[in-house]
C-alpha cells in the first residue's frame, strides 16, 4: 500500500523520503483488530478504536492521495485549491492547522466531484525571523530555516493532511529565488524596479527598512513594536502605482471575498489623477534628475504653473544637485519661490519648482503639480509668488468644459482630453498612470542578510546594471558573520561585492540590499504549477492550465499587502506574455484566529498561566493575591495561552479536531478554543452515532430475513421515503455549502440532521429499505473530506454489510476514490417543500409544509404556520414567547404562555 508513496518520495528530493518515514510511523502495531484488517467489527467508537483506525488508514489515504496525484486525469476539470504557505518556524500552530484543515477537505470533496486536484505547500523562508534567531543563536540561518522546515513537514504529514509534496518550494533556495531575481529584472528592464534617495521608516531593532504597509496607525514596527524612525536611505521600489487602476477595476469582476475586497480597494483608493515625469534644470541645464509629480487632474497638464514639494521631500535633504539651491531659497514657514525648474519633456514646458509651507499634501504626496485652472488654492498660490500660467479650460454656454491651449488636445472635452493625454504619456513612458494620491510605490529594499539578492551590479561608467540572465542566480553568499547592527553583512563579504559589469566588464560592485519577502511570496502560486523547471519561472502552459487559483484560503492579516503584491504581479506577468490571466485568484476564503483565554494580572497587565489562578470564589483571582483580567486572544506562548496541535490531536484524534474546527465557526469568524463548549462534544457523540448507524446496519442484515424492499409495509414506505428527501435535501445542501459559502459549520449541521434521521429509522426499514442503505452510504461519503480515517473505516465496514442492496457498496475503491453523492433527478421534480413537525412546549403537535426557500427564516416559518391549520387551531389565542427553529432537522419549536 506504501509502494506509491515511496514512488513519489523517490520522484522528489531526498528531503520527500522523511515523508515516508514519517508515514511508517503511524503503520498500526503488531496486534491485529481494526476490521479492515481483521474483518471483526467492533460495536462502539470508544477512543482505542479511533486511535487504531487513525494509525491504520493515516498512511494508506496520503499513499493513495500521492499516487492519483502522480496520475494524468484525462479530460478532467482542474481545480487548485491553495492556502497561504507558513514562514518555517519549526512549530505548527493551530492556526496552520485550521487554515490547512480547510484545504486538505476542499481538496478531497474536488477530488471526489472528479476534478484534478492541486493542493501544494511550500515555505516562505527568507525573512528577519530566522535571521534573528539565527544571531541569537550563532547558528547560520540557512541551517536554521532548513531544519525548521524538516520538523513543520513532520508534523504536517503527521495531521494527515494531503498536500501534494511532490510541488513543494522552498523560496530560500537558488532555484526558486533564481526566478524571483528574473522577475525583478523583468521589472527593471519594464522601469518599473527603480532606485531612489528616499525619507524611509527604519525600524532600530531588527535594523531595517520597513514599508509603510509594516507600521501600525501608533507608528511601531509591524514585527519589533519598535517606534519607527525616519531616515533617508537609497532604496529600490517597484512602481505598483502604475497599475493602480487595472487592479482596482479587476476586483469588479471577482465574486464576494468577505469584505477583502473593499479593503483592497480602500488601500488602492480612487484614481482619478497620475505623475508625470519632469527633469530638473537649473541656470537653463538639466541636471540629469527626474522628479514625478501628481496631477489630480491629468487633461490640465497645459495649464501647470508650478510644481510644489515639501520642506521634507529628499531634494532638500540628500545628496541630490538641486539641494544646495532649494536650500538657499528655503524660507521656514511660507511658500518658497526657487531658482529651480522642471520641464515636462511630455510638453515641452518648463514651470518653477516651489517648496510648499505645508507639512503634507493629500495622501501620502510630497510632490505635486499646481494647476490654476483646477483649484482656487492653486490659483491664489500662482498669483501670491507672481506666477503666469496658461488657460486650458473653456466653459460652453450648456455648462461642460473643453480644452484650449493644449495643441492637439485643444477642443476636446475634458473626459476625453483626460484618456488622450494620459494614454499619450504612458507611450512616450513620461507617466499617464492612473493612480490615486495615497497609494506608494512598492519599497522592496531590505538591509539584512537573510532575503533573495537584488540582482543589479552599480558601475561607475553605466550606473545600475541587471545581471543577465544567464548568470542568475546571484548567489546568496555564506556569511562570515551575523551581528544584527549597521548595513547588510552582504556589504562585509568582499569576494562577493566586487565584480565586474555586465555591460563594460569594468569594475563594479553588487547590490548588497535583499529584496523584501514579500517579492517571494508575490508569485509562488506560479512556481506551484511548474516547480522543477529549470529553464524558466514556470511553463505558460501548466500555469494557464491551473489558474486562476479557485479557492485561496489564509488569514484576513494578509488582505492588503500580500494580496495587492500578488495581484500587482499577476497583472505584470501578464502583461509580460507569461500568463494569460490577470487576476491570480478566483474566490478568496479568510480564516478567523483561534483564540485562547489569557488571564492578566490587573495592576500590572502581566499574563499569567491558568494554574495560577484562584477559580473556587465568584470571580478567579491570582493564586499570589489580586485581581486579574480575563480575555480571549490570539494563541501565544508569551501569554500562556496556546495549544500544541500535536498534543490536542494526541488527545482528542486527528478526526476530532478536524470536525471541531470545522464546527465551531464559520471559517471567516475566531474560534475561543474551549473543549467544554458544545462543539467538541458534539463531534464526539456525532463520531459514535456514524459508527452505530453502521454497526445497526450490519446487525439488522443477520437478523436472518434477506432484505426485500416489498415486505415494506405502507407506514415503512412512507418512512423510507422521508429517509430519501432528507438525503437528498442534506446532498444539495452540503454540496452548496463545499461549493458556494464555505459554511462548513453549517454542512456538519444537515450532516446531523440525516444522521438523527437514520437513527430513528425503524429495524425493518433498516432491515429492507434501500433508502436507508444508499442513505448511510451517501452520509459516509459526505463525511469523509472531513473525517477521512473514520469514514474510510465505515465504508469498509458498510462494503461488507451481508446482503448489501445498493450497487454503491459493490463499487471497488476505498470511500474517498468515490464519486460525490449526487441529488437524485426525482428529488428535483418534486416541489420544494420541506415538512416541518409542529412542537408546543416541546410536546409534537402536527406537521406542516413549508417552501424549502424559505425553510431556515424563523419569521417567515412563525408566519406559515400561524396561517395553517395547525396555528389557526393551537397557537391563534396563545402568546407566544419564543420560536425556536431546529438548524439540524425539520422542526419548529413555539414556546407559549401556559
Amino acid at each position: 500500500i506504501l509502494a506509491p508513496y515511496a514512488l513519489c518520495a523517490a520522484q522528489c528530493c531526498k528531503s520527500r523520503a522523511a515523508l515516508l518515514s514519517s508515514a511508517l510511523r503511524f503503520l498500526p502495531p503488531g496486534v491485529r483488530t481494526t476490521f479492515s484488517e481483521t474483518g471483526v467489527w467492533e460495536k462502539d467508537y470508544q477512543p482505542e478504536t479511533r486511535r487504531r483506525v487513525e494509525e491504520w488508514w493515516h498512511p494508506r489515504i496520503m499513499a493513495q492521495w500521492q499516487k492519483d496525484s502522480l496520475e494524468e486525469v484525462g479530460g478532467s476539470k482542474k481545480f487548485y485549491v491553495l492556502s497561504m504557505f507558513p514562514y518555517p518556524s519549526g512549530r505548527l500552530h493551530m492556526g496552520h492547522v485550521r487554515v490547512y484543515t480547510i484545504s486538505d477537505v476542499i481538496g478531497h470533496f474536488q477530488r471526489m466531484r472528479g476534478h484534478q486536484v492541486l493542493n501544494p505547500m511550500g515555505w516562505d523562508a527568507f525573512g528577519l525571523p530566522a535571521e534573528n534567531a539565527a544571531i541569537e543563536r550563532g547558528l547560520d540561518p540557512e541551517e536554521w530555516t532548513k531544519s525548521n522546515i524538516e520538523s513543520m513537514r513532520e508534523q504536517l504529514v503527521g495531521l494527515g493532511l494531503c498536500f501534494n509534496w511532490d510541488r513543494e518550494v522552498t523560496t530560500c533556495l537558488p532555484d526558486y529565488y533564481r526566478w524571483t531575481q528574473f522577475l525583478f529584472i523583468k521589472l527593471f528592464e519594464a522601469g518599473l524596479a527603480y532606485q531612489k534617495e528616499a525619507v524611509v521608516n527604519w525600524d532600530p531593532v531588527d535594523q531595517t527598512v520597513l514599508a509603510d504597509e509594516q507600521v501600525d496607525e501608533n507608528g511601531r514596527s509591524w514585527r519589533s513594536g519598535a517606534l519607527v524612525e525616519q531616515k533617508l536611505l537609497t532604496q529600490w521600489f517597484i512602481k505598483t502605482t502604475n497599475y493602480a487602476k487595472p487592479l482596482l477595476d479587476a476586483l469588479e469582476d471577482l465574486p464576494k471575498w468577505y469584505g477583502v475586497k473593499a479593503m483592497q480597494a480602500n488601500w488602492i483608493g480612487e484614481c482619478t489623477g497620475c505623475y508625470f515625469d519632469f527633469k530638473l534644470k537649473v541656470d537653463g541645464k538639466e541636471t540629469g534628475e527626474t522628479l514625478s509629480a501628481f496631477c489630480s487632474s491629468p487633461e490640465t497638464v497645459f495649464g501647470a504653473a508650478y510644481l510644489a514639494i515639501l520642506p521634507s521631500h529628499r531634494l532638500l535633504h540628500g545628496s541630490s544637485s538641486v539641494r544646495s539651491v532649494l536650500q538657499k531659497d528655503f524660507q521656514p514657514g511660507r511658500d518658497s519661490l526657487t531658482e529651480v525648474r522642471a520641464l515636462n519633456v511630455f510638453t515641452g514646458l518648463e514651470v518653477p519648482v516651489i517648496i510648499s509651507q505645508k507639512e503634507a499634501f493629500d495622501g501620502y504626496l510630497d510632490t505635486v503639480l499646481g494647476v490654476p485652472d483646477c483649484s482656487e488654492e492653486d490659483q491664489s498660490l500662482a498669483r501670491a509668488l507672481n506666477l503666469s500660467w496658461t488657460t486650458v479650460l473653456k466653459t460652453q454656454g450648456d455648462g461642460t468644459q473643453t480644452l484650449i491651449n493644449s495643441k492637439e488636445f485643444s477642443d476636446l472635452s475634458r473626459e476625453q482630453a483626460f484618456h488622450s493625454i494620459t494614454q499619450k504619456a504612458r507611450e512616450q513612458r513620461v507617466g499617464g498612470h492612473l493612480t490615486s494620491p495615497k497609494l506608494r510605490d512598492w519599497l522592496v529594499s531590505r538591509q539584512r542578510y537573510w532575503g533573495t539578492p537584488i540582482p543589479v551590479v552599480h558601475c561607475s561608467s553605466c550606473g545600475a546594471v541587471a545581471v543577465p540572465e544567464e548568470e542568475l542566480p546571484v548567489i546568496l553568499p555564506k556569511a562570515a558573520s551575523l551581528t544584527g547592527k549597521g548595513a547588510s553583512p552582504l556589504g562585509a563579504v568582499h569576494d562577493w561585492v566586487n565584480c565586474k559589469c555586465p555591460r563594460c566588464r569594468g569594475p563594479a560592485r553588487r547590490e548588497t540590499d535583499t529584496m523584501d519577502t514579500f517579492v517571494d511570496s508575490a508569485w509562488y502560486y506560479f512556481r506551484y504549477t511548474d516547480p522543477h523547471n529549470p529553464n524558466r519561472p514556470f511553463e505558460r502552459r501548466l500555469a494557464d492550465h491551473w489558474l486562476p487559483v479557485d479557492v485561496y484560503i489564509g488569514g484576513k492579516e494578509h488582505a492588503v499587502m500580500h494580496l495587492y503584491y500578488a495581484r500587482f504581479l499577476s497583472h505584470f506577468c501578464r502583461d509580460q506574455g507569461l500568463v494569460a490571466h490577470r487576476e491570480p485568484f478566483w474566490k478568496l476564503l479568510v480564516q478567523g484566529l483561534i483564540k485562547g483565554q489569557t488571564f492578566k494580572l490587573a495592576d500590572s497587565g502581566q499574563y499569567i498561566r491558568r494554574e495560577e489562578v484562584d477559580f473556587t470564589g465568584e470571580e478567579p483571582v491570582a493564586l499570589s493575591g489580586g485581581p486579574i483580567e480575563v480575555t480571549w486572544e490570539k494563541m501565544s506562548k508569551s501569554k500562556h495561552n496556546g495549544l500544541d496541535p500535536q498534543e490536542v490531536v494526541q488527545q482528542y484524534g486527528v478526526d476530532t479536531v478536524r470536525l471541531y474546527i470545522l464546527y465551531a465557526a464559520p471559517p471567516e469568524q475566531d474560534i475561543l478554543w474551549n473543549v467544554k463548549t458544545d462543539a467538541l462534544p458534539g463531534v464526539l457523540r456525532w463520531q459514535s452515532r456514524l459508527w452505530q448507524l453502521v454497526t445497526r446496519l450490519r446487525e439488522a442484515r443477520r437478523l436472518g430475513d434477506v432484505p426485500n424492499p416489498a415486505l415494506l409495509k405502507k407506514n415503512e414506505l412512507e418512512e423510507a421515503r422521508r429517509i430519501w428527501q432528507n438525503k437528498n435535501y442534506a446532498i444539495q445542501e452540503v454540496t452548496t455549502h463545499f461549493t458556494e459559502d464555505f459554511l462548513f459549520n453549517a454542512a456538519i449541521s444537515r450532516l446531523m440532521g440525516l444522521t438523527n434521521t437514520l437513527s430513528s429509522a425503524t429495524v425493518r426499514v433498516v432491515q429492507h429499505s434501500l433508502d436507508f442503505e444508499e442513505a448511510l452510504a451517501a452520509l459516509v461519503m459526505m463525511v469523509a473530506p472531513m473525517a477521512p480515517h473514520l469514514a474510510s473505516e465505515l465504508w469498509s465496514g458498510l462494503r461488507q454489510v451481508t446482503n448489501a442492496l445498493s450497487p454503491l457498496l459493490l463499487r471497488g475503491g476505498e470511500v474517498l476514490q468515490q464519486p460525490w453523492p449526487i441529488v437524485d433527478p426525482q428529488f428535483l421534480e418534486v416541489p420544494d417543500v420541506v415538512e416541518l413537525s409542529v412542537l408546543i412546549n416541546n410536546k409534537a403537535c402536527g406537521k406542516v409544509e413549508v417552501p424549502l426557500q424559505v425553510s431556515k427564516d424563523p419569521s417567515q416559518v412563525q408566519q406559515l404556520v400561524m396561517q395553517s391549520p395547525v396555528g389557526e387551531k393551537l397557537l391563534r389565542e396563545r402568546c407566544i414567547k419564543r420560536v425556536i427553529l431546529s438548524p439540524r432537522t425539520p422542526l419548529v419549536n413555539f414556546l407559549v404562555d401556559e
